[in-house]
């Protein structure tokens, strides 16, 4: 017990004690001496580092024996199963033969069964259904079943075979008379059928009684289901990879299409958002007239450019605050947006860290939310042209000959970056042109 818990905290094994015995030695000692001598005792072998004791025990023993290379069967397991044997008797079978209620010929046949069970009904009996089939008079004949394409000798044969093979109408086609009556396919002898049990149930039902339901069946559509099967299995493997690469290209289709109904969703709150900015008259309703005469420029509505541009974090808080920290960027911005904002304001001059005066902080962020608000309608405006082209590209294709000019006017420049404070306002002041063209459904991805 000692010698495993010392291999697992891989403690040293102690020297032995110095005795008298261990110095000068027993008669017994000198005798295990010789035998030693006589028999080579194996060398213990160190367990390598790294590798577990229960692994190392598995590979080596102190006997060097070969680990075993399959598992042996010794029958000294923790549990033995055992047969149950009782003393009763076995019951009887008996070879015994039986008949089928469902063959009418009589036919006998043989099976062991248990001996107590002789004389019993055939256990199988009960899976024995039959169809009913109905039965029609001539009366019924003439008043409800009279037909210009069948004749009464085709519906009797038709009724005789659905009676013999249980309804199974591809075997009734199989073994349909074709030498003495024309030519019939599964879905006329279906609708015949069908047709003659729905008028029988519906004559015969009365006046009082419950109505029972009337199977009704389509035999157009089953014959275009039919058509439509063997068209698709008739197809050849170029059909087949055609029709797989266009199911692709629809696939693609409809992903650009949400893409593009985002886009416009999104474009169409920039707008909404820029018009409620660039309207004068929206702006004296909400500040009274002695506010703006001592502002040179009306302040932004954030609730409107809460989807257009930049929405600052609200400082308002309780304790002293630095006021550089509302210029500070959100963190939900994004790293595009910020990269445009740094390359807008490296075109302009503008120094990237003013001093955080009252004035300065506040037109310093509405500056940045229009850089925002620019670079988004920038963005939706390239987004046009290219579906404008698209769509001179495909009347061209529909109407070889002619060509479409796009007015001027649904034509804008699409420039990576602002030169100066005047292009800034030439393309806020583009904005309404743009409105017209986003209000065409969808509009291409800008990827």
């Amino acid at each position: 017990m000692t010698t495993d818990v010392r291999d697992i905290l891989d403690l040293e094994t102690p020297a032995p004690e110095l005795t008298k015995e261990a110095i000068l030695g027993t008669t017994a000692d000198k005798l295990k001496k010789k035998l030693s001598l006589s028999q080579p005792t194996p060398k213990s072998s160190r367990r390598p580092e790294g590798m577990h004791r229960e692994v190392f025990a598995l590979l080596y023993t102190d006997s060097k024996d070969a680990p075993p290379l399959f598992q042996t069967d010794t029958g000294s397991g923790y549990k033995q199963m055992k047969a149950k044997l009782g003393m009763r008797k076995v019951r009887p079978w008996k070879w015994m033969p039986f008949t089928n209620p469902a063959r009418k010929d009589g036919a006998v046949f043989h099976h062991w069964r248990r001996l107590a069970d002789e004389g019993n009904e055939y256990p199988f009996a009960k899976f024995n259904k039959q169809v009913p089939i109905p039965n029609y008079t001539d009366s019924e004949y003439l008043q409800h079943l009279h037909s210009e394409f069948w004749t009464r000798s085709e519906t009797d044969h038709l009724f005789d075979l659905c009676r013999r093979f249980d309804l199974r109408f591809g075997v009734v086609k199989d073994r349909w008379d074709t030498g003495k009556f024309p030519e019939r396919t599964i879905e006329d002898l279906k609708e015949r059928y069908y047709s003659i049990c729905g008028s029988l149930t519906k004559a015969r039902a009365g006046s009082g009684s419950p109505e029972s339901k009337v199977f009704i069946f389509d035999a157009d559509h089953e014959r275009r289901r039919k058509e439509q099967l063997r068209r698709l299995y008739d197809r050849t493997p170029e059909q087949i990879e055609e029709e797989q690469s266009l199911l692709n290209e629809l696939r693609k289709i409809e992903a650009r299409k949400k893409e593009r109904d985002k886009k416009t969703q999104d474009l169409q709150k920039l707008i909404t958002a820029a018009d409620s900015q660039s309207d004068p008259r929206k702006q004296e309703k909400k500040f009274p007239k002695k506010k703006l005469q001592h502002q040179t420029r009306p302040r932004i509505d954030t609730n409107a450019l809460e989807m257009a541009g930049i929405k600052f974090p609200d400082t308002k808080t309780t304790g002293v605050t630095v006021r550089s920290q509302r210029m500070k960027l959100p963190s939900s911005l994004g790293n595009k947006k910020t990269k445009v904002i740094e390359q807008l304001s490296q075109d302009l001059g503008i120094e990237v860290n003013p001093i955080p005066t009252e004035q300065v902080c506040q037109h310093y962020n509405e500056l940045r939310s229009d850089m925002v608000l620019l670079h988004e309608l920038k963005i939706a405006l390239s987004t046009c042209e290219f579906e404008l082209q698209t769509l001179r590209h495909q009347f061209e294709a529909f109407a070889p000959g002619k060509t479409l000019t796009i007015p001027s006017t649904l034509l804008g420049e699409s420039q990576g970056g602002a030169d100066s404070s005047s292009s800034l306002s030439k393309q806020k002041t583009g904005s309404s042109e743009i409105i017209d063209v986003v209000g065409s459904p969808g509009a291409p991805t800008n990827n």
